[in-house]
């Protein structure tokens, strides 16, 4: 099928899906989508006696899809952009300290415990993993996707620091996830060949060169649209940073996503102050709060779909289970660790922490990058491990959390 046909049929599916749960299940935008792709896909499974034809056509459409190549080289830069552009930086950087930690630290400190683990859990399942091969899916599971949670975070009121601390982190701690896992994948290709100061400069000039990047590109973009006046024009230009800036931060070897981030957050604040009328700011602000909902439905619809091609076994699900489990426990670790540090600056309460935790949602970074896993790394299991985690956060999880916050909320 070539990519119209299929671009076409995820658009139908995605308002179809969109449509029903708004009519009838009224379940939270992207939670419903995901809901009812995973039901549609069950119910092909389960009609795959009755009707094969069926079945091997969403089979073959899902297949065909690279969805670790669409997300990481296409739709992430969009969606990294468009939620940076409406990051105020006032706010951001009253929560700099917690958001910095959250999205650098406790990724690290996530990334080596749960490979850590994994390591040592696997082999009583008769599963032997070499250690780097358990740090990759550290990596990718470490960053969290508030997307689908952050709107029913302002439906229950939470103070807007922790709203902030929340929507902070997962701007940034994607893009240095990606950079961890690239660089833990680089070592566990060539296992031997690269020493402490080696990984650190690796790590250094992925991250500091893509922010760097994302800065150049975006104030080189403010002086452009500073100097006119035209609302089609700026918008694209704000278009011609993403797919241009992300392309030549592959070419740079540096870290695409964060340079998104960098470029969207001062596009969105110094490009909207100093460069743009009101008129201006507004369309930027609507078309890319638009093409963020198209891109993030079309997501996790993929998400919901791509159970029909992952291959489980009995022992992948016992593993998912306790991974669950685990992942949260290690979640609560990875958040109160670093937030001792800054308690002399501000107070967190257990609450918080716990709803840092439990609304630290899993989602389709962490399944793009374990579906970018070669075989000899354990892609099957890694993958399969990583979709029952990522059901578990977006599904439970994410239609449990507005409870929480409520809770929270009122102290």
């Amino acid at each position: 099928m070539d990519l119209y046909s299929t671009f076409s049929i995820l658009i139908v599916l995605s308002a179809l899906f969109a449509y029903v749960n708004y009519r009838y299940i009224k379940l939270p935008g992207n939670i419903g989508l995901m809901f009812i792709a995973m039901a549609f896909s069950l119910s092909l499974v389960a009609l795959a006696n009755v009707w094969p034809g069926m079945v091997d056509l969403f089979r073959g459409l899902i297949g065909g899809i690279d969805f670790s190549e669409l997300l990481l080289e296409a739709m992430l830069s969009f969606m990294l952009f468009a939620g940076a552009i409406h990051i105020k930086l006032a706010e951001l950087k009253e929560q700099r300290l917690p958001v910095v930690l959250f999205s650098t630290l406790s990724v690290v400190i996530s990334t080596f415990l749960v490979g850590g683990i994994f390591f040592v859990l696997l082999p009583l399942f008769g599963i032997t993993v070499p250690f780097l091969h358990c740090l990759l899916f550290g990596a990718l599971i470490s960053p969290t996707d508030p997307i689908a949670v952050l709107g029913i975070l302002k439906e229950a009121k939470v103070p807007r620091s922790l709203e902030m601390k929340i929507a902070g982190e997962s701007l940034f701690n994607d893009g240095v996830a990606v950079v961890v896992f690239l660089t833990v994948l680089q070592v566990a290709g060539a296992p031997g060949s690269f020493g402490a100061s080696d990984i650190a400069i690796l790590f250094l000039r992925e991250a500091v060169g893509g922010i760097a990047l994302g800065l150049a590109l975006g104030y080189g973009v403010f002086v452009l649209m500073r100097s006119i006046d035209n609302y089609k024009v700026e918008v694209l230009l704000s278009l011609a940073v993403v797919m241009g800036g992300y392309t030549l931060a592959h070419a740079l070897n540096v870290s695409g996503p964060l340079a998104m981030v960098a470029a969207g957050i001062l596009i969105g604040n110094h490009g909207k102050k100093y460069a743009m009328s009101a008129t201006t700011a507004e369309y930027v602000d609507k078309f890319w709060e638009m093409l963020n909902e198209i891109l993030n439905a079309i997501l996790f619809v993929l998400i919901g779909m791509e159970l029909l091609i992952i291959e489980m076994r009995m022992e992948y699900y016992l593993i998912g289970a306790i991974a669950i489990v685990l992942i949260l426990a290690v979640r609560f670790i990875s958040v109160w660790g670093p937030s001792q540090l800054f308690r002399f600056k501000e107070h967190i309460s257990l609450g918080t922490i716990s709803l840092l935790t439990w609304g630290g949602l899993r989602g389709g970074i962490s399944i793009a990058l374990a579906l970018s896993l070669k075989p000899e790394t354990g892609k099957e299991l890694w993958v399969a491990i990583t979709y029952i985690v990522v059901a578990f956060s977006i599904l439970v999880q994410g239609l449990t959390i507005g409870k929480l916050a409520k809770r929270v909320a009122k102290g």
